[in-house]
């Protein structure tokens, strides 16, 4: 471990040297590859998989009037756990936060499994949410703190691509489990599959117990309290605003959460002991558009929920068929980590953060003007590629803004912090993105068509902030290059 931390405050001090590990190298570090990306897919996964099966056990066990609550109880967990993830590496270590994470998602995972009433089954998704915010803020860190700086790029790709295949994977098994009436094996299932990589972890993570006594007294200065009521509340009026169908409520409870993200930041800035790092909050720096950048890009995937519907209502597709169109961004994303993560110049990736934004939002507004009630069959296979290269834009820009988050902090706990901060931006982006795009179907009333419309063009406008955003963090990054570059 002190070889690799060497090896990692080394590669800090060059971060603008054009080497980028290549995929053999991270594969010499296969173990803790498989752990980190493990971790991300089993939550990916789960989210969808269980918003299949929910209708199949709604009609076995009752409840339909907590339907929608599992999604809320979930979401709120596992932004909750995102941001707890500094301090319980600082208790635990490596090797025990891991365990702590795959063991709570397994014991959620054997309590909905075995509810038999919506009230337990809420218990065992609120696991759930806990469990897997744990394991995705891990994943994050670790990048940071176990793999070499040059193969940041490689780790952040990985795990990006784990939503996308998570986001493709679940609907597809959970759709197969609710067939044949099996929603408590598919529980099961999950509760295995977690507690196979739990026995996984010991023998190839690193222990990070050999953090400074100095460094560890500071990280568990405290649980910062003042940051999380805020943001659960933040977490919970979106939520519920995606689940209620009164515009006007929806308005109030997203006015609700803005409000409680302000108060956040308000926090945050006066708080000694915060969730995100320190330069977030210094004039000039780029974090805090890094950070904006990324919640406009993840929150495009929203999108997602409402495809099949469109591709069922306007298109006249089959159910499955349907459901392969709303799994065509996610396919995107997952491919394009590929060459994105090979890019070795820094010109390069500065653009590829910026075209991230542009080519998802262009593929949202192509989309929205290709809608049309009853639209032929030529027309509706186009609907294909474009949401493919819209997808692209999220994994060509995805992991380049994770590397800078990490890489934008000056020491090595402010580092762990950018980088468990990534999966709590990931999350709440998402919880925000589901509100904003049931608020818009909405708004269409009755026309499927229009519908359609103000969800992709609204999504669209969304993303193109973040064309923006990115463009201000690249700027003020370029500024501390030039002041930090040493005289000829």
């Amino acid at each position: 471990m002190d070889d690799r931390q060497s090896t990692t405050q080394d590669d800090r001090q060059h971060d603008n040297r054009p080497n980028v590990g290549s995929w053999r190298e991270l594969g010499s570090h296969v173990g803790t590859a498989v752990v980190l990306a493990g971790g991300v897919l089993i939550g990916a996964v789960n989210i969808y998989l269980t918003a299949s099966l929910l209708p199949t056990a709604v009609a076995d066990i009752g409840g339909e009037r907590l339907y929608a609550w599992n999604m809320t109880v979930f979401l709120t967990a596992q932004v909750v756990a995102t941001m707890l993830v500094n301090r319980t590496l600082s208790r635990r270590g490596n090797i025990g936060s891991y365990l702590l994470g795959f063991g709570v998602f397994a014991v959620g995972s054997v309590v909905c499994a075995a509810s038999p009433a919506m009230p337990v089954l809420l218990v065992g998704r609120a696991g759930q949410g806990l469990g897997a915010g744990l394991l995705t803020g891990l994943g994050f860190t670790l990048i940071y703190s176990a793999l070499p700086r040059h193969l940041w790029v490689r780790g952040s790709a990985l795990i990006s691509a784990m939503f996308g295949l998570g986001n493709f994977v679940g609907p597809t098994l959970g759709g197969l489990f609710a067939q044949f009436g099996s929603w408590r094996l598919a529980f099961v299932v999950l509760a295995l599959a977690s507690a196979l990589m739990a026995a996984f972890v010991p023998r190839v993570l690193p222990t990070g117990d050999d953090r400074s006594e100095t460094e560890s007294t500071e990280s568990e200065a405290g649980t910062p309290l003042g940051s999380l009521l805020p943001i659960i509340g933040a977490a919970g009026a979106v939520s519920i605003a995606g689940i209620l169908s009164d515009v006007l409520m929806r308005m109030v409870l997203i006015d609700l959460a803005l409000a409680s993200i302000l108060v956040f930041v308000v926090t945050e800035k006066r708080s000694r002991v915060r969730v995100l790092p320190r330069p977030t909050y210094q004039p000039g720096s780029a974090l805090r558009w890094i950070y904006l950048t990324i919640v406009f890009l993840a929150a495009g995937v929203a999108v997602e929920t409402f495809l099949p519907l469109f591709g069922q209502r306007l298109g006249g597709l089959p159910p499955i068929a349907a459901g392969f169109f709303g799994a065509a961004l996610s396919l995107g994303w997952s491919a394009s980590q590929i060459p994105s993560s090979s890019a070795r110049r820094e010109r390069t990736t500065r653009w590829l953060r910026v075209a991230g934004p542009g080519l998802l939002a262009t593929g949202l507004a192509v989309l929205a003007l290709m809608q049309r009630r009853d639209a032929p069959q030529p027309l509706v296979l186009a609907w294909l590629p474009v949401l493919f290269l819209a997808g692209a834009g999220i994994g060509l820009a995805m992991p380049h803004l994770s590397v800078a988050a990490m890489a934008g902090a000056p020491d090595k706990e402010e580092g762990e912090k950018a980088a468990a901060a990534i999966a709590t931006v990931l999350t709440l982006s998402t919880a925000c993105g589901a509100a904003v795009a049931g608020l818009l179907v909405n708004l269409g009333g009755a026309s499927m068509v229009v519908s359609a419309r103000y969800l992709l063009l609204g999504f669209a406008a969304i993303s193109a902030l973040g064309t923006l955003t990115a463009f201000r963090a690249n700027h003020l990054a370029r500024q501390t290059e030039l002041r930090h570059k040493p005289e000829p």
